[in-house]
């Protein structure tokens, strides 16, 4: 056998160079030529396909926001060949934080934290970033590391369509800058398109009857200038409590509107946040210019958001204590308008809603030219808001700081098998909420994904983090299908059931299923959570490091029917290449980690150092 082998590879190392019709990789698989009789087999080997060869993917991500960045720079670094296009609606990346210019927009935890593991900004101004600089950072990473030529601006989504003839997907883009609809087709889409994207007014009876100004706060009207104005604010998420102090302090009168109570609370993990801004001192920018100066700086700071998990569990020491704390202070925060305290303390624990800060909120409610209202809103009129009370309130302008698609449902269709995700994923639709596996898939939509959406997250940790390990999880996925002769792959049945079993017997387990309205729950009091996912941030960045291929449900490239069809000619294409490296696993045993010996995906015999293979010479 050890001759006939060698006598087999002698003939098919020639066709690498010299194809010929007399000696080819079939006519050795059909038997010809053989010294002995040996077993027929029912495949007929791809003669010219290498088991290195990769197939090229076109993928689409949708959305250019925080989480479409960093697919941008991570996806085509760890991903082969891949045609990647990320299609964003507005005219500049950033997301959220190009779309919101309400003034007193900045994020609630500090900027050293809010930002990407591997290109970080050791120069933020502030602590607690103001939403400009947050969105010229991100930008900036856009630029430096090339995602701008992969992204149509001005691109927005209407359609996406799955044909299980072709096996890819129909993507229907509307182009509006150039008022122009086409068709593309994508073997993946990726769905980046954020909690955020979609601001909604609320709908009262009569509001196309009022003469004011009548803005959501993500709409914002830059040339609007608050002073002597009678003004409203509905809503009291982050964008509500930051936006009341800001436009008191020139309002005539400010009247926020907001039926529901909310925690107001101190800080997320230690690091109080003031209305005034919090520059970072100049000394201290200076000393971050030092590579191991700032590591430490930002282990320490990040280290925090890994610790503050226990605080969410239901009964736990931890969230009554900063139930107190947050009373107490709440309490100081209107001791010259004590009255207002009444309904402002949730009957709900802390964390069944986000938590806000709301730096300077209380303290603008206890001046006189302000005014808190929880009874409902019957009706707007042509000069303000009648509440169910009969009372009415004239304003020059509303604002509505009434959120977005909470319920993290696609603003646009995305239909598979009969299916559209977009109502299906209602209330009244036939998964009811988010069904998903593990918030990454979801049965019966073949090479769909799902980035920073349902489930995405746990209730610690960062942000940017979740969404790098998000997408190194998508990255394997794409280098199996790639590699492996696979043309969709699509989550089962029973694990996305399995997972969602886990989740309700998790949750309750959480302050998240308290009465309260909420994104983790879609608005819904009582529905599944689905905003988060079910367990700590260190514990989902554990789920994700290693993907579970046995939940997965494959169709292949070959009609043969054997799922090692991909194998192809037995070779290797680097071995053609005289210039590879074919024994780069030796290294300097000073080099040699054995956690990580023969696991990285790019380092086998012959890669290059950029993880792309050499081209042969066939």
């Amino acid at each position: 056998m050890t001759v006939f082998h060698a006598k087999a590879a002698s003939r098919m190392a020639p066709n690498l160079t010299a194809p010929s019709e007399s000696n080819t990789v079939n006519d050795i698989n059909n038997g010809a030529s053989l010294p002995v009789p040996y077993p027929t087999s029912k495949l007929k080997l791809e003669r010219d396909h290498c088991i290195d060869d990769v197939r090229a993917l076109r993928v689409a991500v949708v959305g250019a926001g925080l989480s479409g960045i960093t697919a941008g720079i991570l996806l085509p670094a760890k991903v082969p060949h891949i045609d990647l296009t990320i299609y964003e609606k507005n005219h500049d990346v950033s997301g959220t934080w190009l779309e919101n210019l309400y003034p007193g927009v900045r994020c609630d935890i500090p900027a050293h934290v809010y930002q990407s593991t591997f290109s970080p900004n050791t120069q933020w101004s502030e602590q607690f970033a103001a939403g400009s600089e947050i969105r010229e950072y991100w930008q900036s990473r856009a630029k430096k590391h090339d995602v701008y030529r992969y992204v149509k601006l001005g691109h927005r989504l209407e359609d996406a369509s799955w044909d299980d003839g072709s096996s890819e997907w129909r993507v229907t883009v509307h182009d509006l800058r150039g008022k122009k609809t086409t068709v593309e087709t994508f073997d993946f889409v990726i769905l980046a398109i954020g909690r955020f994207n979609a601001w909604k007014l609320p709908d009262y009876p009569g509001m196309d009857q009022f003469k004011g100004l009548l803005r959501h706060t993500s709409n914002w009207d830059q040339s609007f200038n608050p002073a002597g104005k009678k003004i409203a604010v509905i809503g009291n998420g982050a964008s509500g409590l930051q936006v009341v102090p800001n436009l008191q302090l020139s309002a005539m009168h400010i009247t926020h509107f907001a039926r529901s109570p909310t925690w107001i609370a101190t800080s997320w993990a230690g690091d109080e946040r003031t209305f005034e801004a919090q520059p970072i001192p100049k000394p201290q920018r200076e000393s971050f210019k030092n590579d191991e100066t700032y590591l430490a700086f930002r282990k320490e700071l990040e280290e925090k958001y890994w610790r503050r998990f226990r605080g969410m569990l239901r009964g736990s020491k931890e969230n009554e204590e900063i139930k107190q704390l947050f009373t107490e202070i709440m309490k100081k925060r209107v001791e010259d308008k004590p009255e207002l305290l009444e309904g402002l303390i949730p009957e709900f624990s802390p964390h069944c809603r986000r938590l806000t800060p709301g730096p300077g909120y209380l303290e603008a409610l206890t001046k006189e030219n302000a005014e808190l209202v929880q009874t409902r809103i019957k009706r707007f009129t042509p000069t303000g808001i009648e509440t169910i009370d009969g009372k009415h309130r004239s304003f020059d302008a509303i604002f509505c700081a009434t959120g977005a698609n909470i319920d993290l449902v696609p603003p646009f269709s995305v239909k598979a098998r009969g299916v559209n995700l977009k109502d299906a994923w209602k209330p009244d639709g036939k998964f009811g909420f988010p069904y998903t596996y593990l918030g990454v898939a979801t049965p019966g939509f073949p090479n769909l994904l799902f980035l920073a959406g349902p489930h995405a997250t746990g209730p610690s940790g960062t942000v940017p983090h979740s969404v790098e390990t998000q997408l190194a999880l998508y990255a394997k996925i794409l280098r199996k299908v790639s590699s492996q002769g696979i043309k969709s792959i699509v989550p089962s049945k029973a694990a996305a059931d399995d997972f969602v079993d886990y989740c309700d017997a998790y949750f309750p387990t959480t302050v998240l299923t308290d009465n309260c309205s909420s994104w983790n729950n879609g608005g819904v009091p009582g529905a599944r959570i689905h905003g988060l996912w079910p367990g700590s941030a260190a514990h989902i960045t554990i789920v994700r490091r290693e993907p579970r291929w046995e939940d997965w449900e494959y169709e292949h490239i070959s009609n043969s029917g054997n799922r090692f069809a991909y194998f192809g000619n037995g070779w290797t294409r680097r071995e053609v290449d005289e210039g590879a490296d074919l024994t780069n696993y030796l290294k300097p045993p000073s080099k040699v980690d054995l956690r990580d010996i023969h696991e990285s995906w790019w380092d086998l015999p012959g890669a290059t150092p950029k993880a792309k293979l050499p081209k042969a010479k066939l």
